[in-house]
C-alpha cells in the first residue's frame, strides 16, 4: 500500500514568496506617494479655509487682515498642519499664508506670487 503525500514543495513555496515580494515592492512606493498627496490636500484645504477666516476678519475690521496662525480668530488647522498668515501692507492691503505638514517635506503657499493661488513645492 502506497500513500500519497499531499502538500507543496519547497520550490513552489519559494516562488510564491518571491511573487509576493515583487508585488510588495511595486505597491509600497505607490502607497507612499498617495500619503504625500493626502498631506498636500490637507494643506491646500487649510489654506482655503484660512482665506475664509481672513476675509471674514477683514470685513469686521475695516479691511485689515490678521497675521499669525489664526487661533485667536477661531481657525483650527488639520492635524499635523501648521498654517502661518502674514498681513501685507497696502495699497491694497492683502495677505499671504504658508502651510506645512509635519509628515511631508512639501510646503504650500497662498497668495505669495499671485493672490488667491495656492502653490505647493
Amino acid at each position: 500500500m502506497t500513500s500519497k503525500r499531499k502538500g507543496f514543495t519547497l520550490i513552489e513555496l519559494l516562488i510564491v514568496v518571491v511573487i509576493i515580494g515583487i508585488l510588495a515592492a511595486i505597491a509600497i512606493p505607490k502607497f507612499s506617494s498617495t500619503k504625500d498627496k493626502a498631506y498636500v490636500a490637507a494643506m491646500k484645504s487649510d489654506l482655503r479655509n484660512l482665506a475664509t477666516y481672513e476675509e471674514q476678519y477683514a470685513a469686521d475690521n475695516n479691511g485689515a487682515y490678521f497675521s499669525g496662525d489664526g487661533v485667536a480668530q477661531g481657525f483650527n488647522p488639520s492635524t499635523n498642519v501648521t498654517v502661518l498668515a502674514t498681513a501685507v501692507a497696502g495699497p491694497p492691503q492683502t495677505w499671504t499664508a504658508t502651510a506645512v505638514h509635519a509628515l511631508s517635506a512639501k510646503k504650500c503657499d497662498s497668495g505669495v506670487t499671485t493672490p488667491g493661488v495656492i502653490t505647493c513645492a
